[in-house]
């Protein structure tokens, strides 16, 4: 006589039940909001009280998925939304309406070079791997512009990529080039940028706003204080940074210290922030 196979669970899944709860007999008692199973519940969800569990959620789903993809490493891109592509600079021109939104139309294409660069840099890591492993799987924002070129390199080079978008007043849609199913979207900024930095093995920071700020000086700070451990920071663009931030007079006025210009690189093309990745972790 054969022993009856034990059973894998005992209970039924949270889907099964859930499918069960969606239809109950329409009595008063059912159609009010406190009989909806909590976890089915967007308005109860979304109470200000909820917070600390909307944070977890954000965290954990982002994870779980990434986790199942195979995502172990990433090689991650920031830079501004607003810089066009060479093929759009011209356009972009042609479109201002004074003098003065010329002038800074015609500053933003200069910086259109960087798209190409971006692009370039992207393809390049995407295929660094054999088949079927992915030591350096590029990551942005998932909008437009530097990180459009990020995701469209690794599109090129048949390889996945990642988009970490984030609710904005006005729509951002992930741009074409980021994988579908490892494209995500935010409420919290600290959860996205947490995201941004727990797979990261490289940063190239590309020419932005204050979003890139941001995401740049915050992850100086976690390398300078050692909640990070170090990794390759590159800088693109000398004379954009050199003339919005005077790095020499932070460390001339003792707010930082000299050592902590050492923290990233100035580079400018492709190929040389690849070059400065694959000498810091000797490949």
């Amino acid at each position: 006589m054969m022993t009856p196979p034990v059973p894998p669970r005992i209970f039924p899944t949270a889907k099964a039940d859930a499918e069960l709860g969606n239809t109950p007999t329409a009595v008063p008692q059912t159609e009010h909001p406190a009989y909806r199973m909590a976890f089915q519940d967007t308005e109860f969800l979304l109470r200000e009280d909820l917070r600390p569990v909307r944070f977890q959620l954000e965290l954990l789903k982002p994870e779980l998925l990434l986790t199942e993809a195979g995502i172990e490493s990433t090689f991650v891109f920031y830079g501004s939304a607003r810089i066009p592509s060479p093929e759009t600079a011209q356009a972009l021109i042609d479109a201002a309406e004074t003098p003065e939104r010329r002038a800074v139309a015609e500053r933003l294409a200069a910086n259109a070079r960087y798209y190409e660069v971006a692009r370039q840099l992207a393809v390049q890591v995407s295929t660094y791997c054999k088949e079927g492993e992915r030591c350096f799987t590029v990551c942005s924002g998932g909008g437009p512009s530097i990180m459009e070129a990020a995701n469209r390199g690794a599109w090129e080079s048949g390889a996945p990529s990642v988009g970490l978008n984030i609710v904005l007043p006005h729509e951002q849609v992930p741009n074409p080039y980021v994988t579908p199913g490892l494209s995500f979207q935010f409420h919290y900024f600290v959860l996205r940028k947490m995201h941004f930095l727990m797979r990261a093995k490289a940063v190239a920071v590309f020419p932005g706003g204050f979003g890139t700020f941001d995401e740049f000086f915050e992850l100086l700070t976690l390398v300078q204080t050692g909640k990070v451990a170090p990794l390759p920071i590159l800088l693109y663009g000398r004379d954009f940074w050199n003339r919005v931030v005077n790095f020499e007079a932070l460390a001339e006025e003792g707010v930082i210290a000299k050592a902590d210009l050492d923290l990233f690189h100035f580079v400018e093309t492709a190929e040389e922030g690849w070059a400065i990745v694959k000498a810091h972790y000797g490949l």
